[in-house]
This record gives structure tokens, sequence and C-alpha cells, in this order.
């Protein structure tokens, strides 16, 4: 199962593909030639497709907990002042997504949409101490009876294009498709100081299905 924001490239991979693999049949008569861009096409296919694979997760949706949005690996968990909607301290954990993990971006809670807003800028590495507020990205807040999250999608230096499909005052079911990073990126969630998180510093996380905190 593929993500619809991959269609259109893998279509054209395709296409490539098959073009490239039949042009070289018919004018290359050496036959090792044709086995090696055979062989190197299909790698570059089999990359295309993996990068935008959709595999289905079981959310077990709880109020009372916040799922991981992304796959990937917890790179910092720290308290942080967070100064474009919450404008106090917040507990941030951040998920880096290398580009073989499945960049589908998930609902962390089950709530309403209160703010999203996209922000045009840099591609400085997804590690970077700055990339929060300097490189591309997108800031969404959901809302319910238990707890209020802000989780941004942050472009990396491979990462060119942020999708999101969160709007404001919708409902929205945890584990549920909230958009798509194209290329290795991070997410950083923001959880009110005194949660209690249940993860741990290079833990790796499935987008939908780890718990990374309760409330």
């Amino acid at each position: 199962m593929f993500h619809k924001e991959g269609y259109k490239i893998i279509s054209v991979a395709i296409v490539l593909f098959l073009g490239i693999n039949a042009a070289a049949y018919v004018s290359i008569q050496i036959d090792e030639w044709i086995i090696a861009i055979f062989s190197i096409t299909l790698i570059f296919l089999i990359l295309i497709l993996q990068f935008f694979r959709n595999p289905k997760r079981r959310t077990d949706v709880n109020d009372n907990t916040v799922v991981a949005p992304v796959d990937g690996k917890v790179v910092v968990i720290e308290e942080v002042f967070e100064k474009e909607y919450f404008k106090e301290n917040r507990l941030q954990v951040s998920i880096f997504m290398s580009p073989i993990n499945v960049h589908v971006t998930r609902h962390p809670i089950n709530g309403q949409v209160k703010f999203s807003k996209y922000h045009p800028g840099k591609y400085l590495v997804a590690w970077h101490p700055k990339a929060s507020e300097e490189n591309e990205r997108t800031t969404v807040v959901v809302k319910n009876n238990f707890v209020e999250v802000l989780y941004r999608q942050i472009a990396g230096a491979l990462a060119k294009r942020i999708v999101n499909y969160a709007e404001e005052g919708e409902k929205v079911i945890q584990g549920s498709d909230s958009g798509f990073i194209k290329f290795g990126s991070r997410v950083d969630v923001y959880l009110p100081i005194g949660t209690e998180v249940n993860v741990t510093l290079n833990q790796k996380v499935r987008g939908g299905e780890s718990i990374i905190a309760n409330v």
C-alpha cells in the first residue's frame, strides 16, 4: 500500500524504469551492461516504492495517551519555551526520520484541530538546533478534554516538501493520516510540563502505535 502523495512520483519512476530498460535491451549488445542497467534502475525503483509505503497501523485509540506521530528515533526529550502558540514552557519530544523510515505523519491524539499553520524556511539538517525555528515547517495543535498537544513537521536537508492535511476546526482521530514529509526530516511534539513520558532517547518508535506519553 502506497501513500497518495507518492502516486505521481511512483508512476514516473515506473515509466522511466521500463523505458530505460527497453532502450537498453534494444540498443546495447553487451549482456553485462544490460544487466547492470537493469540492476541500477531496479534499485532506484525499489527505493522510491519503499519511501512512499503507507503500512496500515493499529492504533489503540485512547484519550489518555499520546502516540508517536511518525516512525523514527527519539532524539530530544527536554523542557523548552514554545513561543509560537503556547508561549510557555513545554516538554519537547523530537523524533528524527531517516530516508528509509515511513514518512506518513499521524495525529498523536483525538480531538479538534485548534491551530494549523505553514511556515516557509530553510533546509538545515533536521537535527540542527535551529531547525525547529528556521526550517520549512508546519505547526498543528490538537485539543481534547484531557490535553492540548502541538506537533511540528520540520523539513530537513533532503525534505523539500511538507504536506499537512490538518485544518482548523476539524475533528481528528488518533493515529489517522495528518500529512506527509518527502525525504529525511523530523517531528517535534510539545506536551504539558509534568507529562509522563513513555520513551527514552534513541528509542525507535512507530507512528500511530508507539505510546510516547500518558496524560
